[in-house]
């Protein structure tokens, strides 16, 4: 069970963000602000940022590697 105050948990997700890296373009991918376990609180992304989040996992292997989950800037 997850005892973390809820906003608690938003201000962890300002720390983290899940990568995908294109497996065409060096260095350019999409990035999203997640927790340490590379969870995305979906319910905070804007539309735009809540359609490429799920474009990215679902092509995966096709257009974007696994993603990872790296500290922010």
């Amino acid at each position: 069970m997850n005892t973390r105050p809820m906003s608690l948990e938003g201000d962890l997700s300002r720390l983290y963000q899940l990568r995908f890296e294109s497996l065409f373009h060096q260095g350019r991918g999409l990035s999203f602000p997640c927790n340490a376990r590379g969870e995305v609180q979906m319910d905070t992304l804007s539309e735009r940022a809540r359609e490429n989040y799920l474009f990215a996992r679902a092509v995966v292997g096709h257009e974007y590697a696994s993603p990872v989950v790296q500290p922010r800037d």
